[in-house]
């Protein structure tokens, strides 16, 4: 093998044509110089350099070995270069995945900054459920997770929270109670819901489940979708109404009115939490940049 300390050495004298120039450029003796050429020219099989008393000059295969010389040096500092940027959080890929951020104003905020300050990081987004978010993260699939809370038992994971929201009632807006100023529960418990699958989400789907019967019911889910867009989709086209994050007030379609909630139910239980979400046994230096972004403009 050639060292990257031999090439260092042969392309000083390539470009000094004389060794004992090029030893006090390198700061080294000369004869430990003429036998670090010898070395490597036995290394590659042939000459290159042409020595007489009066001039050193390069053969034409030392003349083709100097452009690799190069070419391999300036690769492989770029290489070094490139990781430490990585290992400072400069450039590197994140994989994040996410429920709906849209309604989000502190994460875009953090992302948008994030973007500004690192344009060389590379990212992939998913748009995903809770629960298929905290599956990727057991498999290390994802390096950040924006969900809920998963309901479940997550050994090894690290939940850290974002914010929180009140939940709202999602009503047809030809329903009995679209004109009121705020809905009492308890109230709905004779209406069909439109709710996401508990595969989805437990945590989500159980608090939802968990305030109905703190009103004195067992909601009577009529229908069932993936998104929450489309349970309100569902709810605008009369099927029911809905237990939603107030966020998605933003994106209500037309023929919905989404009004807060008279409950005496605790506060936790009134409350959707965002948060964010990691495998704190992998420590790529970016995402801990991005955790630190989102915390920060989740703190305002």
């Amino acid at each position: 093998m050639i060292e990257t300390r031999l090439l260092r050495q042969f392309i000083a004298v390539a470009e000094e044509l004389n060794f004992r120039r090029a030893a006090e450029r390198l700061h080294m003796a000369q004869p430990p110089l003429s036998q670090a050429i010898l070395r490597l020219e036995e290394a590659l099989g042939y000459p290159v350099f042409e020595r007489t008393n009066r001039k050193v000059s390069l053969t034409p295969a030392g003349m083709a070995f100097l452009a690799t010389a190069r070419q391999v040096l300036a690769s492989l500092e770029e290489g070094v270069a490139a990781t430490r940027r990585v290992a400072q959080g400069i450039e590197g890929h994140l994989r994040l995945s996410f429920i709906h951020i849209t309604p989000y104003a502190h994460v875009l905020n953090a992302l948008r900054a994030f973007r500004a300050a690192s344009p060389a990081v590379q990212f992939t987004l998913r748009e995903a459920s809770t629960q298929q978010q905290v599956e990727w993260l057991e498999r290390g699939e994802v390096d950040i997770a924006l969900l809920r809370a998963p309901g479940r038992s997550t050994p090894g994971l690290r939940f850290e929270r974002l914010s929180g929201e009140d939940i709202v009632i999602a009503l047809p807006s030809n329903h009995r109670c679209a004109g009121q100023a705020r809905v009492d529960l308890a109230d709905l418990a004779g209406d069909d819901f439109v709710a996401s699958p508990r595969d989805l989400g437990q945590g989500f789907h159980d608090q939802l489940a968990s305030l109905c019967l703190h009103a004195g019911f067992v909601p009577r889910v009529a229908q069932q979708a993936r998104r929450l867009q489309t349970v309100l989709g569902l709810v605008a086209a009369g099927f029911g109404v809905a237990l939603l994050p107030a966020s998605l007030a933003a994106c209500a379609p037309a023929g919905v009115v989404m009004l807060p909630l008279h409950s005496d139910a605790p506060a936790p239980l009134r409350q959707l939490d965002l948060y964010m979400a990691w495998d704190p046994q992998r420590t790529p230096p970016v995402r801990e940049r991005l955790l630190a972004q989102l915390r920060h403009f989740s703190a305002y």
